[in-house]
Order: C-alpha cells, then structure tokens, then sequence
C-alpha cells in the first residue's frame, strides 16, 4: 500500500480491479473519464471516482478477504494486516499516510525529483509517476527536473505507440482524440497522466538508459546534468529556493499555507 497517482493509494480493491478484473473492465477503468477527474491523483481517496468504482466492483463480489504490506525505504515490511477487504485498506491507509504525505507551506519555481530508484525507474512508462507526485508543490510554470535511470527504456510497444500519437498529434489533439473513447489504449493512460505535468511545468528529465531516439519519445526535454538543469532553472525564475523530493512517487509533498493548521 502507496501513494498511487489514480486511485489514490495502491493495495486493497486493486488486488480484485484491474488485478484479476476482465480486459475491459481495465480499460473502463483507465478511460479519459476517470483518468482527467481532479481527485483521480495521489493520496485521494474522497471523492475519487476511480477509487469508488473499484469499491462498486468489490461490492457486487461479496464476502472478500486481504493481506496489505507497507515497506519502508529500505524494502523491509513495516505494516502487515489481515481483514476484510475494505476496512484493511484503510487501515493499512492510515499507517502509510503518516509516512506519505508531507505538508510543505510554500510552492516552488524548481523541484528536484525522481524515479525512487531501482526497481521502479527500469522504464519510463514508471517514470511518469514521479513526474505527477510533486505537481503540488510546483508553481504554475515552474520547471520539474526528474532522474530516472530507464535502464529497461521507455516501456512497452503499446505505451511506445502512445507516446507516438502524442508527438504526432500534440498535447491537445492526443487528449481530444482519447475523451470518446469507452475503453482506452493499453497504456495511452500513462501519457494521458504525463500531460498533468507537461501542461502544467517545464519537465525535464536526466535518462542514461534512453538513447536519442527514446528521450524524443518522452516528450520532454532531456538534459545532460541535473546541476546544471537546477543552475538554469534558478536563474530562469530568478529564485534560489528548491523543492527536493528524492523519493519520487512513494513521498507525495503537499501545498498548505502556514495558517490552515498545523504541519508535518
């Protein structure tokens, strides 16, 4: 159980949907619809319509049982339960929320992020996760740099054809031509969710497994050298504060003014 960037948090309901759910129920679930909904995003499970159809779908199963993990950083378990489906989750939510969510009481013109490492930065298709993690804390405009090894490449052929289409058709047509669609793509989803960043920010991003061909495929600027992307940006803003999540999609930063409480 993590931060996931549509549904919320990971773990529980997803064991049933998408894990054993039919083909087109996954690709229901990950239509334009649910995928541009404003609560379908990380740490969000109230009002998230993707996660109350995941709850609709346990429903109509019945009587369902669940063991929930949390790792810590290091991988070791730090969290492990038992119980109904629903309420375990929760449970397994609330443990994990402490750990996930960080409350930070200013935005920034430039975040430094990540993959969160291997093995979850093999491809870029995974990358795209820290890439949505941080937009909290990002201003409108601001620049992203994210490191992300993509040992393994960009990712499927299918995520590799939607990447395609974006490039071919621009960030506009590519959403235009997915919002009629009651079943989508095998994993245009992905480059649905990586337009949330690139409409948003300048992203940038430091791949030493991509080679020339696969950084044009991501649609965003490719740099050289983290330092120097982080000298450029600070300099471009006029702005020397930066954000550094270092653990991409597992440590969700969350923008809260000093007055609405008290901070983590």
């Amino acid at each position: 159980v993590e931060p996931h960037f549509m549904a919320g948090y990971s773990g529980g309901r997803k064991v049933i949907a998408p894990g054993i759910a039919h083909a087109d129920t996954i690709t229901t679930l990950h239509n334009s619809r649910f995928m541009s909904h404003h609560k379908t995003e990380n740490c969000v499970l109230e009002g998230n319509k993707l996660h109350g159809e995941l709850l609709e779908v346990v429903g109509m199963i019945g009587h369902i049982y669940a063991v929930n993990t949390v790792i810590d950083e290091a991988r070791n378990l730090s969290f492990v339960n038992f119980g109904e489906i629903i309420q375990s989750h929760l449970e397994a939510v609330a443990w994990t929320r402490r750990y996930s969510e960080v409350v930070i009481p200013e935005r920034f013109s430039t975040v430094v992020t990540s993959g969160a490492g291997y093995p979850l930065d093999k491809t870029y298709y995974q990358t795209v996760k820290g890439m949505v993690g941080s937009l909290g804390v990002l201003d409108a405009g601001g620049t992203l740099i994210i490191a992300s090894e993509c040992s393994e490449g960009i990712g499927s052929q299918s995520f590799v054809e939607s990447q395609k289409n974006l490039i071919e058709m621009g960030k506009e047509k590519f959403l235009h031509s997915i919002r009629i669609k009651q079943h989508a793509d095998i994993d245009e989803w992905q480059t649905q969710m990586q337009l949330k960043s690139t409409m948003h920010a300048d992203v940038q991003l430091y791949a030493t497994g991509l080679c020339r061909e696969e950084k044009e495929l991501t649609g965003v600027r490719a740099i050289d050298s983290v330092e120097l992307a982080i000298a450029e940006s600070v300099k471009k803003h006029s702005d020397t504060r930066i954000a550094i999540v270092p653990e991409g999609p597992y440590v969700i930063p969350f923008y809260r003014p000093t007055d609405s409480g008290n901070l983590n």
